[in-house]
């Protein structure tokens, strides 16, 4: 069965938050692309399948990418000085509206498709623009790849600047609907998601009908929470009734429920109410370190999040992020909890490898099932990775490999990519 076969090599996978358990040359099934167990040595009933033997290689799960923006990807790096809303009026906005030419939205792309396959990335969440058929786009191109992704269209009626606006909140919800119907039942791997890019760029009127739109058609809905002291000022002007930035999407039925949960990017400034409302409502957090240093927007709070029971995941947020190597957002997780025990509060513990680890994989990857993990029973999504070049003197175990290749990936190279059992990449060389 061409979705049945067994892959040996160095495995490591999260058992929870606190837990790596690896295998020195053990032995990974799957069966009809669902992963059937990681053993140390093979049981009898799996010997009849085909084997592929990647020596010392190590094999992770694959990592789920919880906020991306596709139409920035092709000026990361650019524009940092910045904080967010000046970075959005100077930079983003302006190059997200040369998204309504389609040849320009193809080629750029391209680029953003053909590299997110060749990263540790099997599944994300990504933004588009307001641009239907550029979004469209985006889709088939990302349907090709074989990775598993929701994509949103998103949604702006208003503080948009000229050309990344829509008319009003009706206009939006009729183009909203109208890319919903033309994309329905036309992909396999590719899901759509409602997209509000956050309350400044969406009028009250558009934020309740989204909240409609979500409900009636069972959609889950992403955004931004509390990314910048600036922003969360001026979502308390718009919104005066909110007690919190999270209460005001609460208040547009914006929050989801456990069954369609919202993903909320950064949450930098989510205080105790904000933490209660993300818990009620089983929404998920993407923790985008990268960008939150890059835009001088502040330090999330991810280890208060994890012990209070939030759902979080780890996000690129390209090309506030400036890119999509999760490994790289690994580190920088890391770094960014250290900084934030020593300099905001001594009494939050630093995130530990395992938990950073578990956020990449099964952390984000729960947010599409069982996704991120080599238990049985998880979609079989798995990295193989070559850390040959990494030399060293001391004799490493599997899970000191791993840790090395977060804190120094610049000579690891991913050999071959599995989504649901399907080899998707393989590197040629």
């Amino acid at each position: 069965m061409k979705d049945s076969f067994v892959l040996r090599g160095g495995i490591a996978f999260s058992e929870d938050k606190d837990r790596i358990t690896t295998y020195y040359r053990g032995y990974l099934v799957c069966q009809d692309g669902k992963c059937m167990g990681a053993f140390p040595t093979l049981p009898d009933e799996y010997k009849e399948l085909q084997l592929y033997d990647y020596g010392e290689r190590l094999i992770i799960p694959g990592m789920t990418d919880l906020h991306v923006h596709a139409p920035q990807y092709t000026f990361r790096g650019i524009g940092m000085d910045e904080e967010l809303l000046e970075w959005l009026n100077t930079y983003t906005f302006p190059e997200e509206a040369k998204y309504a030419d389609i040849e320009y939205a193809k080629k750029a792309y391209s680029y953003f498709t053909e590299d997110l396959i060749r990263c540790f990335t099997t599944r994300a969440v990504v933004f588009a623009t307001l641009h239907n058929e550029a979004t469209i786009n985006l889709m088939d191109q990302l349907e090709a790849t074989g990775l598993i992704t929701y994509v949103g269209k998103v949604n702006m009626d208003r503080n948009g600047g000229d050309g990344l606006q829509e008319d009003d909140a009706a206009s939006s919800i009729a183009a909203t609907v109208e890319w919903l119907d033309k994309i329905s039942g036309k992909y396999s791997n590719t899901m759509p998601i409602l997209t509000p890019r956050f309350i400044p760029s969406c009028s009250d009127e558009l934020m309740k009908g989204l909240g409609e739109l979500s409900a009636e058609r069972n959609l889950r809905i992403q955004s931004h929470l509390s990314e910048n002291p600036s922003e969360v000022a001026w979502v308390k002007d718009l919104v005066p009734a909110s007690t919190t930035y999270a209460n005001a999407y609460e208040i547009f039925d914006n929050m989801g429920t456990a069954e369609r949960p919202t993903i909320m990017a950064h949450c930098v400034y989510s205080n105790d109410e904000e933490m209660e409302i993300l818990k009620k409502h089983g929404a998920y957090v993407a923790h985008c370190a990268d960008s939150n240093m890059n835009l001088s927007s502040g330090i999330a709070p991810i280890k208060r999040f994890l012990d209070y029971g939030i759902n979080v995941g780890l996000g690129t947020d390209v090309a506030a992020g400036s890119s999509l190597n999760m490994v790289k957002t690994m580190l920088i997780t890391l770094q960014a909890s250290k900084m934030y025990y020593r300099l905001i509060d001594n009494n939050v513990k630093p995130l530990t490898f395992e938990e950073v680890f578990y956020l990449a994989t099964e952390g984000g990857g729960s947010y599409f099932g069982n996704v991120g993990s080599f238990k049985p029973g998880y979609d079989f999504d798995a990295v193989v990775v070559d850390d040959s070049k990494m030399f060293s003197m001391r004799d490493m175990s599997i899970r000191e490999r791993i840790e090395r290749m977060c804190y120094n990936d610049a000579d690891v190279i991913i050999k071959d990519k599995y989504v649901k059992g399907k080899k998707i990449y393989t590197r040629i060389e």
